[in-house]
């Protein structure tokens, strides 16, 4: 305070003076105490406010002694500005970044935080909203529904292959019932296990779906194919009773062995996954969880339950195979290949030696990725800067490059953000860049607009001088950052 400076009649390099003085350590002399040394030091550093108050200055000629706090006003200044934030390009505004607990899950995460936020916007003051930026659980419903989706195009392929190669829309049932059952299993051990429903857990399931109908459909052919034949053995006579579940006994007998354990090497072909460490083995050892435990359900039921099922649902007018024109002509297609293939064995297996050996000239240039494209509905944006960007304009190309892409008709908000605070969790300098876009919904897009077509707009309008352009999905963003 300048005015108290001039009343006690002291410089300002008494006060630096002053404030050097007191805050120091001194060293003294060396003590000997049984047969050891022991350093003798004086450490006088100042560690609150209230020691900076007390720092005497000089004393008057009255003995009074003036201290800093009586002549200045001392608080805790400022941190330095490491940060910025912007939404839609108008302006700076407070963000926040809600971090789960590891093993939680996200789903019921993001709904607690939502039915929280809902409760604190009634206290907000006027004019303050909070505003939503990144939700990850529309991506995650998308995934359940897409394998809803799956399972039930599985339904319909299943129903169609039965119906048009058998001419029997029941028997369809078999491996439609016992496809949920496999699926059902596979959650019932995830739930136990402590596996959640991600995008990684349903993908092993959503792979295994296509297999796990392969052992019934190729067991209710089989039946049809002894249902047949005893009605060639015994014409006019009824088939029902013991007799029937001999027959549907005999043919599940016959193939299922062979079906059981080809599931079993499906299932056994992810144990290498199980080896992996590190992020790789964090992030796929669910989708080899829930893909073996979908493949073993499977396993189980070829040789269990589809039996069964077929006994009580493979009934009524069975059609021979040849009554079937399009079997007919697959079977004339088929029978004149077979026929050379056995009759030259050797160069067969020659000729699938050398198709096998053909495909590493391809398979070494097709190049290689740690993770497949992945369609999250977000977008983020991180260009880099030159380093020694300073705050102010760093503030401003944020807010020029969120204007430039909430321009763009598909973008619902934009929020932007420059450095970070100078914390363990996600340090980064100002001239590093973090846009999280969120598109609107996909019936709202003009026609004929795609993710990639986005992109690349977006890389078009977006073109500021000294900023280079990086467009990643957010999951993939961290994914790469490890």
């Amino acid at each position: 305070k300048p005015d108290r400076l001039r009343a006690y009649n002291l410089p300002q390099s008494k006060v630096i003076a002053a404030i050097r003085g007191a805050n120091q350590e001194a060293g003294g002399s060396v003590l000997e105490l049984g047969e050891a040394e022991y350093m003798v030091r004086a450490s006088g550093y100042l560690k609150t406010l209230e020691d900076f108050r007390q720092i005497p200055i000089e004393t008057s000629a009255a003995g009074v002694p003036v201290r800093l706090g009586d002549v200045a006003t001392i608080q805790l200044g400022p941190e330095m500005r490491r940060g910025i934030s912007d939404l839609n390009g108008e302006g700076e505004v407070t963000g926040g970044v809600i971090v789960m607990r590891l093993g939680k899950n996200a789903l019921e995460t993001i709904d607690a935080v939502k039915a929280k936020l809902a409760v604190l916007k009634k206290s907000l003051p006027a004019g303050v909203e909070i505003v939503t930026t990144y939700d990850r659980s529309a991506l995650i419903h998308r995934a359940v529904n897409n394998l809803s989706y799956k399972l039930a195009e599985e339904f319909v392929v299943v129903a169609l292959v039965c119906l048009i190669f058998l001419f029997h829309l029941r028997s369809a049932l078999v491996a439609i019932v016992s496809l949920p059952l496999g699926v059902l299993a596979a959650f019932l051990v995830m739930r136990y296990q402590g596996v959640n429903a991600n995008i990684m857990s349903l993908g092993g399931i959503a792979i295994a779906v296509g297999a796990m109908v392969d052992a019934a459909v190729v067991m209710i052919e089989n039946a049809h194919k002894h249902l047949e034949r005893w009605h060639v053995d015994h014409p006019g006579r009824p088939l029902s009773g013991e007799d029937r579940w001999r027959v549907i006994g005999a043919s599940a007998a016959e193939v299922g062995p062979a079906l059981f354990f080809s599931l079993l090497i499906i299932t056994l072909s992810f144990i290498p996954v199980f080896t992996l460490e590190a992020q790789e083995g964090k992030m796929f050892s669910p989708l080899a969880f829930t893909k073996t435990y979908s493949m073993a359900a499977a396993a189980g039921l070829s040789v269990t339950l589809v039996p069964v099922l077929m006994g009580y649902l493979i009934r009524g007018r069975i059609p021979a195979e040849q009554a079937n024109p399009l079997n007919r002509w697959l079977i004339r297609a088929y029978q004149p290949i077979l026929t050379r293939v056995l009759a030259y064995p050797r160069a067969t297996i020659a000729l699938a030696v050398v198709a096998l050996v053909a495909t590493a000239w391809p398979i070494m240039r097709i190049g290689g990725e740690f993770m497949p494209p992945l369609d999250e509905g977000d977008l983020l944006y991180m260009p880099s800067a030159l380093p020694g960007l300073s705050a102010g304009k760093a503030a401003q190309l944020l807010q020029q490059t969120d204007r430039l892409i909430k321009s763009v008709p598909e973008v619902d908000t934009v929020q932007g953000k420059a450095g970070s605070a100078d914390s363990a969790t996600d340090p980064a300098p100002l001239e590093m860049f973090e846009t999280t876009i969120q598109f609107k919904p996909r019936d709202q897009w003009r026609p004929g607009m795609t993710p990639d077509k986005l992109v690349e707009e977006l890389d078009r309008v977006v073109k500021v001088p000294g900023l280079s352009n990086i467009w990643v999905p957010p999951i993939r963003n961290r994914i790469d950052m490890l």
